[in-house]
């Protein structure tokens, strides 16, 4: 048992100083300071004599755990406090704050450094080789290496393409002619026919060009004619382009089947390609008595009449025509308008419509129908408004003149009809006449009849009438 006076003489604490709390520093030195809580919040005090320094410990917890509660960045930005319970900035000598426990497993810098930049500038990390922008220089070959092999310094790479095999070359060949037809850019074609090793089928590019031209538009052939004279000297040698036409020769009698006319095609294409000079003007006289087909006969003779018809074949350049696309606006007006006088010459509807789809112009169709109804205005019988009316009915049924093209057609004659009624002093009347016709005729809307303008005219009918006037249109 411990009495007061072991206590005195040991330095133990009195019974009714003992507590739960931990031991400080002092108390293991054995200075102790009775009834006196020296710790405000976890901070120690050095020495609190009054109720003001106990009020000034307070305010600095209190601005340390204000600063505990910082974001991350701003907590690695250095902010502490000093010895003397003032806030300072920077590391330097002061000691950077803990991390609070809720940041204890973020893994952002706290230490005040770096500005938020990739790692090593960028040329950190998974497959990358170095930062942007930096250059290589060739690696020098170390002879010490053991892999290292005398035969590689001379060693030239080059990317070798593997000869086009037979069986692929039309799966090839066809989908790039067939966009030709639609772009026409033949730099194109020749760009995708250099990347192909042709080897010894070049020659087949002029024939399968055109066995598809054959049964294609005729501004696809004037397209293909087109090509062939690129490609010769590019991709094609002259001997590759003779070799082609000998082979359509022999091939006319199974084109024959699936084009009736492909004897005749076939020779404009030799007679444009001697024009060209992409054949020479011997290549006929090479056949001459050497043949026993016929329609390689009528293909030679069609390329030879083309080519006597004038004078340097200057016809010969025209054998296929312009395409609807590429011809002027005016020349493809001065067409229709033929068209129409010849049509009420014969009156052949099929000719007509034949005629009009190998213009090849669907999205001008409106101006054939305003020439049309234009042609009937100044007319001076009933037989051009009879035949125009069995005409436009004739192409709408077949669906040659879709009802936008028909439509627009109409609408330009009403907006115009004012100027030709200047010359035609009858055209408001031919109008609605001819537009009721339409209407009854069924390839026109009611809409549309009832958009047709008509001038109206106040005049006196007699005096009989008392004065009275009516509206008459004519």
């Amino acid at each position: 048992r411990i009495t007061s006076n072991d206590q005195t003489l040991f330095g133990l604490p009195y019974a009714d100083d003992l507590s739960d709390s931990f031991q400080s520093g002092d108390e293991e030195n054995g200075i102790y300071t009775n009834n006196i809580k020296n710790e405000i919040n976890g901070n120690w005090i050095s020495a609190p004599t009054s109720s003001s320094s106990i009020h000034e410990a307070r305010l600095k917890a209190k601005a340390k755990r204000r600063l505990r509660k910082t974001s991350s960045r701003d907590s690695g930005r250095g902010d502490s406090l000093s010895d003397n319970g003032d806030v300072s900035r920077g590391t330097n000598g002061t000691v950077p704050p803990t991390s609070p426990k809720s940041k204890l497993l973020d893994r952002k810098s706290r230490a005040g450094k770096g500005r938020g930049l990739p790692k090593k500038g960028g040329a950190g990390g998974k497959g990358v080789w170095g930062p942007p922008g930096e250059v290589y220089d060739l690696e020098e070959v170390d002879v010490k290496d053991p892999n290292y092999d005398e035969a590689q310094e001379s060693c030239v790479y080059a990317t070798v393409v593997p000869p086009l095999e037979e069986g692929d070359f039309e799966k090839t060949i066809t989908p790039i002619v067939q966009e030709y037809f639609e772009h026409g850019d033949t730099n194109e074609v020749a760009e995708l026919l250099a990347e192909l090793n042709l080897g010894s089928m070049s020659s087949g590019v002029p024939v399968l060009a055109v066995s598809l031209a054959l049964e294609a538009k005729a501004s696809h052939r004037e397209l293909t004619s087109r090509l062939l004279t690129y490609l010769c000297g590019r991709v094609l040698s002259h001997k590759d382009v003779e070799s082609s036409f000998d082979k359509l020769l022999r091939e006319l009698p199974d084109l024959v089947l699936d084009t009736p006319g492909a004897a005749q095609l076939v020779g404009q294409f030799i007679a444009r390609a001697v024009r060209d000079k992409i054949l020479s003007k011997s290549y006929l006289d090479g056949y001459k008595g050497r043949v026993d087909c016929v329609h390689a006969r009528a293909a030679l003779d069609r390329a030879a009449v083309l080519l006597k018809m004038r004078m340097d074949g200057l016809r010969v350049d025209k054998v296929w025509g312009a395409g609807g696309g590429q011809r002027p606006v005016t020349q493809l007006v001065k067409e229709m308008t033929l068209l129409l006088k010849e049509y009420i010459l014969s009156g052949d509807n099929q000719e007509a419509e034949r005629c009009l789809r190998e213009l090849e112009v669907p999205h001008f169709h409106h101006e054939f129908v305003y020439e049309a109804v234009v042609m009937v205005l100044e007319s001076k019988g009933e037989k051009t408004l009879k035949m125009v009316l069995q005409l436009l009915k004739f192409l709408w049924v077949s669906s040659v003149i879709t009802v936008d093209q028909m439509r627009r057609g109409y609408e330009r004659v009403y907006m115009d009809i004012a100027e030709i009624n200047i010359d035609v002093p009858r055209a408001y009347f031919i109008l609605e006449h001819f537009v009721d016709k339409s209407f009854s005729a069924g390839f026109i809307c009611e809409n549309l009849r009832d958009l047709c303008p008509s001038r109206g005219r106040k005049r006196f009918v007699s005096e009989g009438d008392g004065g009275r006037f009516k509206l008459e249109s004519y």
